[in-house]
């Protein structure tokens, strides 16, 4: 059979054609201005767009129609392929006007008749947001265990906004990545698919801006910047607590964009249930999609961070040094970068080489610091270790044996009653153990307490001991 039987590029033009006339102005410049022309196969059409979130777009919303079209156009049934491929900004028009080209030299086949479509408008890219850090991108983002899925996830949602994951929260305790991955989102969408309106903030912005518009009467405007986006992040919302009428507002901001396939992520310190002060209802649509955690990195991804830094820093440190921080620092990212920050600082201010020694003189007040802060847990477990006669290392240890198990859970009862430490950051310090233990650890004691007052007596007493045990040291 002739090759030319299966050039459908004079049949896409005139798909194209009759979608113009049947679709509003901004979806011809969102979606079908990006769509090209891509070759023809037996009884297939070929098309190509530049992105995955476009393909899936188009697949669900217009692929359908375009498929029925043509059939009827050709009278066969044809299927219609649709593939991701990197092209500029004029590769739709420049396919019409070959497709036209076409058409003007096979005069042999004016069976079947039709105007060409006009150029199609370029799709309008959109201003980027200037809260957006561009230096947060998922190149620089070290993956380990620890946040391996996190880093996932927020790579496939960067591909496919609004598709999948959506919404998404992500939530660890400070320094863990949290917002360079949020913010990596941001980056990767306006650089890949420009056309979208990503708008960044923390939930502190958020609350200002709105108190804001309302002393200056301007709640409309305020409302029209979030309900347009395309793409919403939003970073820190445990800010939100306490503050009903910003919540009300963001219940609002969140069915409308949810409701219009736009996609939603967000950040948290904790998991959602353990805020205070926040609607049951704006607690129900946070954990609506997906949540990953952020846990403190290992030792293997603390180093990889290291090198990664000084990397970026062009500074040469010693694999030693770098080990002896990785060792030293085992909190978060933020207090890996700062110990090197000061390493550094020192050696290009007086000239000199960073040795083993000068580390350990330079970061001793560093590390102290760190050691008094996680003191209120040690200072916990030391009571209560006492208090039941058995040994600090049995808490933070395997054993699950019921002498070892009720203290376990009253010290992280204790230890989340009376510190600011997240579930996620406590069960850290119980010998790596996940938050959800904690939880369950401190619902269980919650029960006791409301059911046995001489538990709760018990444990008041406790807590008054490891307060005081505290001030002490």
């Amino acid at each position: 059979m002739p090759q030319e039987k299966w050039n459908y590029n004079p049949f896409w033009d005139e798909v194209v054609s009759r979608m113009q006339s049947s679709l509003s102005e901004q979806e011809c410049i969102t979606w079908l201005n990006r769509i090209s022309y891509a070759g023809s196969e037996d009884h297939k059409l070929v098309l190509a767009v530049p992105s995955l979130f476009i393909r899936d777009y188009v697949s669900t919303q217009y692929k359908p129609a375009i498929q029925s079209m043509l059939n009827e156009l050709t009278g066969e049934a044809v299927t219609v392929d649709i593939l991701v491929k990197k092209m500029s900004a004029q590769t739709g028009s420049q396919g019409q006007s070959e497709g036209t080209q076409h058409r003007q030299a096979e005069h042999e086949k004016p069976a079947k008749s039709h105007q060409v479509s006009a150029p199609l408008p370029k799709a309008q890219k959109k201003p980027r947001d200037p809260n957006i850090n561009t230096s947060y991108q998922f190149e620089s983002f070290v993956v380990g265990d620890n946040s391996a899925f996190a880093y996932s996830v927020s790579m496939a949602i960067a591909k496919n906004p609004g598709v999948s994951y959506n919404p998404c929260l992500i939530y660890g305790g400070v320094g863990l990545g949290k917002t360079h991955l949020i913010q990596s989102i941001g980056n990767y969408i306006q650089d890949y698919t420009p056309e979208l309106q990503v708008v960044y903030v923390t939930a502190e912005m958020f609350t200002n801006e709105f108190i804001q518009s309302i002393g200056e009467e301007k709640t409309p405007q305020f409302r029209n910047k979030y309900r347009k986006a395309d793409v919403l992040l939003i970073d820190d919302i445990h800010f939100l607590q306490k503050k009903s009428s910003t919540q009300e507002e963001m219940f609002h901001v969140f069915n409308n964009l949810f409701e219009a396939n736009k996609q939603l992520v967000f950040t948290c310190d904790r998991p959602i249930n353990e805020l205070q002060d926040i609607a049951d209802r704006l607690k129900n649509r946070f954990t609506r999609g997906i949540n990953v955690d952020l846990q403190p990195p290992d030792f293997e991804t603390r180093l990889a961070i290291l090198r990664r830094k000084c990397e970026g820093k062009a500074c040469h440190i010693s694999s030693e040094v770098l080990e002896y921080i990785g060792k030293s620092v085992n909190t978060n990212v933020r207090d890996l970068e700062a110990s090197l920050t000061k390493l550094i600082a020192y050696s290009n201010l007086l000239n000199k080489e960073i040795t083993l020694d000068i580390a350990r003189e330079q970061l001793k007040s560093t590390y102290s610091m760190s050691k008094d802060q996680s003191m209120s847990i040690d200072s916990i477990i030391r009571v209560i270790a006492d208090y039941f006669n058995i040994s600090p290392y049995d808490i933070k240890g395997k054993k699950r044996t019921k002498s070892v198990v009720l203290p376990r859970q009253i010290a992280m009862y204790v230890a989340r009653t009376i510190t600011d430490f997240s579930t996620t950051e406590i069960g850290y310090e119980f010998g790596g153990r996940d938050h959800t233990t904690v939880m369950h650890s401190v619902q269980r004691v919650e029960g006791m307490i409301q059911s046995d007052i001489a538990v709760s007596n018990s444990i008041q007493n406790l807590i008054r001991q490891a307060q005081s045990f505290k001030r002490e040291k």
